[in-house]
């Protein structure tokens, strides 16, 4: 197996994981945050709602 090919699977395998944890927490905090919860509420509402 070449160097520059291990090299670079195991730079991808290492900050690609950080990289999708940072994308995954994120996310979480947008979600979990107390300041969208009007807007979230409002969004599983709307189904439901009559023209």
């Amino acid at each position: 197996m070449p160097a520059a090919y291990k090299f670079f699977a195991e730079f991808a395998q290492t900050w690609g994981l950080l990289y999708f944890v940072g994308v995954f927490l994120t996310v979480l905090i947008y979600a979990l945050a107390p300041s969208r919860k009007d807007r979230f509420d409002a969004a599983s509402r709307m189904p439901l709602q009559e023209d």
